[in-house]
């Protein structure tokens, strides 16, 4: 998916809400465990849900792997279902030498190879930039760098003072140079809102992917306040408040309600912008 088309589908939805599909075996209705993947069918009907109220889903590949064999499979077939005009995005925080960065992004990018092919991958920079150009091989292909996380031992590194300023700084700066805003996202928790404004001295045009709004008691007000651009500029993620918003027969029913929620209050945010 190119810029534009995510800047179109923001506009066309009125929304840039992000469903995190963090699917878990042991939280999911119980009745979905007769189904052959139970997973997969949650999944499934979280999408029918809300593919007309969000504008990307985020599998969270830990959910996935964690299952093994059974896990994958239903990785695999949630992206083939996945509509093919959202953003899909593989939360998979991959951060490693350049050999292997290249297998990470064969198992995430190549359907040939892996029967999957995200839009869009999340990684971590820490080993510096030949862990990073492996995924920028795959034309087309967004990837979201972790610059500044919503977590409290975001505290042990991402403030720690460099010549060019704080790291989490330092590695949006650098890394600006390895790509264009068409390719490079950042990640940037929501409960850091009042650091958007120094976060957009260095990415005034990359989109943010921004997790932390919902049950982690991020503020989309603030996000918007300090974070949003004349192109949106954002891409919330809402996980656990949305897929687990009921664990009855009406799961699905609630998330949409939840997503429904979420979607008007970012339609207000965009039309206070003056994007729509």
């Amino acid at each position: 998916m190119s810029r534009q088309q995510l800047i179109d589908q923001i506009k066309q939805k009125r929304s840039f809400l992000c469903v995190g599909l963090d699917t878990d075996i042991n939280k999911i209705p119980q009745f979905l465990l007769d189904y052959p993947d139970p997973v997969f069918e949650f999944n499934k009907r979280i999408i029918d849900a809300t593919k007309d109220l969000c504008v990307a889903y985020k599998p969270n590949s830990a959910f996935y792997e964690c299952m093994g064999v059974k896990g994958l499979q239903s990785l695999v077939a949630t992206w083939e279902y996945l509509p093919k005009d959202i953003l899909s995005i593989i939360d998979a925080k991959r951060g490693d030498i350049g050999n292997t960065s290249d297998k990470y992004a064969q198992a995430f990018l190549d359907e040939k190879s892996s029967g999957m092919s995200f839009d869009a991958i999340t990684v971590t920079p820490y080993m510096g930039n030949d862990s990073i150009t492996p995924y920028l091989k795959y034309d087309g292909k967004w990837i979201i760098i972790l610059a500044l996380t919503s977590s409290i031992g975001s505290k042990d590194f991402q403030y720690l003072e460099t010549n060019e300023g704080l790291l989490y700084e330092t590695v949006i700066k650098k890394a600006n140079t390895w790509a264009g805003a068409d390719r490079l996202m950042y990640v940037v928790g929501a409960t850091k809102s009042t650091e958007f404004t120094a976060i957009r001295q260095y990415a005034p045009d990359n989109f943010l992917l921004v997790p932390g709004v919902g049950a982690q008691g991020g503020s989309l007000a603030d996000v918007c306040k300090y974070g949003i651009t004349k192109d949106c500029g954002l891409i919330v993620n809402a996980s656990r408040s949305i897929i687990y918003a009921s664990n009855g027969p009406d799961f699905a029913e609630a998330a949409r309600a939840e997503a429904l929620s979420i979607q008007q209050q970012m339609e207000a945010e965009l039309e206070k912008a003056g994007i729509l």
